[in-house]
C-alpha cells in the first residue's frame, strides 16, 4: 500500500527527531511492503525565518493533500517576544483549525522497565496505562473576542471560554468509543462548579452515557483530578477534557513516564469507531523543541517514533505495523538503551541516532 505524508520537522531538536522517525517508517515500509511517499514543509520558527509566517498557505495546502501530518516541534527563546506579531504556535494552532482536528490523544503508559525513571515512587506509577483525549480546537485558545489594550487605569487582556454542544458532543464520542476498547471507564474533566461551559459539558457528558451502557462514567473537577493524577494515576483509563485543561493536565501526566520524550500524540479530525479511525489526521510528539539540546544527538526520539505508531494505526489501519514498532521500543528498552532523559544507573547510555537505528533494527 502507498501512504503519503507531510512532514513538518519544525525547530530546535525538531529535524533531528523527525529524522528517526522518517526512518522507522521507511523501515515499516521494508518490512511489510508499503510505500510512504514524504512531502517537507517548514513551520514555526523556521517558517517565520524563511516566509515570515508561522504557517505559510503552500504548507497547509501541501498537508491537506497528504494522508497524514508528521510534525515534531515548534518554538524557541529566537522567537519569545510577548509582542511579537507572529508566534512559532500560531503555526500549530493554524494547522489544528485548517485541518479540522478537533481530538487530541495523548496515551501515557508508564514501562515497566522505566518505573524507576519517574520521579514518582514505583509503587505510583506501576501499571499506569491511561489516555488523555482533548478538545483541540474550542475553548480559550481560540474564543472571541481575545485581545489586549491600554486603560487609563492601566493594561487590560481578555481571553474567551466558548463552547457549542457539537463541539463537547464529538468530543466526548471519541473518549467513549475509545473507552469502549480499553477497561471501559471515562473520566470526564470539567470544572463545573464554576464555569458555565463545564456545566454545559458535564450535562452533555451524562446524555451521551447512555448511549455507552458498557462504559462506566465518572465527573471529575480539573484541581482534584490534578490531584488524582499524582496520587493514583493507575486509576484512570481514558480521561476527555476540554483544550486548556488537558494541555496542563497532559505535561503533568508525562512525568508519570520519567520523560516528555517517551509519550506520543495524535490528533484527529474523525471519531475513531470502534477505537481505530481511518481519519485525517497529526502526529506528533508532545515534547518542545529544546533548542538547548539541538545539534547534540541527545533528544529522545521515542515519543516521535510512538507517533509514527499512531499515525499507523489511526490513519491508515495497519494495527500489526503499529504493534511491531511498539514492540520494537520496548524490545530497545528491555535491552538497557537509554537516552539521557530516562538514563539510570547500569543502562547503557546512547543518543538520538543510535536510539532510533537499534529500533528500526527491531521491526
Amino acid at each position: 500500500m502507498r501512504f503519503t505524508v507531510a512532514v513538518l520537522p519544525g525547530d530546535g531538536v525538531g529535524p533531528e527527531v523527525a529524522a528517526e522517525g522518517v526512518r522507522v517508517m521507511k523501515r515499516v515500509g521494508e518490512r511489510f511492503g508499503h510505500e510512504f511517499d514524504l512531502h517537507y514543509g517548514d513551520i514555526g520558527g523556521a517558517s517565520i525565518d524563511k516566509h515570515g509566517l508561522a504557517l505559510t498557505p503552500e504548507t497547509l495546502k501541501m498537508c491537506k493533500r497528504c494522508d497524514a501530518v508528521y510534525l515534531v516541534a515548534v518554538g524557541g527563546p529566537k522567537w519569545d517576544d510577548p509582542l511579537a506579531k507572529v508566534r512559532p504556535e500560531d503555526g500549530l494552532l493554524g494547522l489544528r483549525k485548517g485541518l479540522g482536528l478537533f481530538a487530541n490523544l495523548r496515551p501515557v503508559k508508564v514501562f515497566p522497565m522505566l518505573v524507576d525513571s519517574s520521579n514518582l515512587k514505583p509503587d505510583v506509577v506501576r501499571g499506569v496505562d491511561l489516555v488523555f483525549v482533548r478538545e483541540l480546537t474550542g475553548g480559550l485558545y481560540f474564543g472571541k473576542p481575545k485581545k489586549r489594550w491600554e486603560t487609563p487605569r492601566g493594561r487590560r487582556a481578555v481571553d474567551t471560554l466558548a463552547y457549542s454542544e457539537r463541539e463537547i458532543e464529538r468530543i466526548l464520542r471519541v473518549g467513549f468509543e475509545i473507552a469502549r476498547t480499553r477497561r471501559k471507564k471515562l473520566t470526564s474533566v470539567d470544572k463545573a462548579n464554576v464555569l458555565e461551559s463545564s456545566r454545559l459539558w458535564r450535562q452533555i457528558a451524562t446524555e451521551i452515557a447512555s448511549g455507552y451502557p458498557d462504559v462506566e462514567l465518572e465527573h471529575q473537577l480539573v484541581d482534584s483530578c490534578a490531584m488524582r493524577l499524582i496520587q493514583r494515576p493507575a486509576d484512570f483509563d481514558v480521561l476527555v477534557t476540554e483544550n486548556m485543561f488537558g494541555d496542563i493536565l497532559t505535561d503533568e501526566a508525562s512525568m508519570l513516564a520519567g520523560s516528555m520524550g517517551m509519550l506520543p500524540s495524535a490528533s484527529l479530525a474523525g471519531v475513531p469507531r470502534g477505537g481505530v479511525s481511518r481519519a485525517f489526521g497529526m502526529y506528533e510528539p508532545i515534547h518542545g523543541s529544546a533548542p538547548r539540546r539541538a545539534g547534540q544527538n541527545i533528544a529522545n526520539p521515542i515519543a516521535a517514533i510512538l507517533s509514527c505508531a499512531l499515525m499507523l494505526r489511526y490513519s491508515f489501519g495497519l494495527l500489526g505495523e503499529a504493534e511491531a514498532v511498539e514492540g520494537a521500543v520496548n524490545r530497545v528498552l528491555e535491552e538497557g538503551y537509554r537516552t539521557f532523559d530516562i538514563m539510570v544507573e547500569g543502562m547503557k547510555k546512547i543518543g538520538t541516532r543510535e536510539m532510533g537505528e537499534l529500533i528500526a533494527e527491531r521491526i
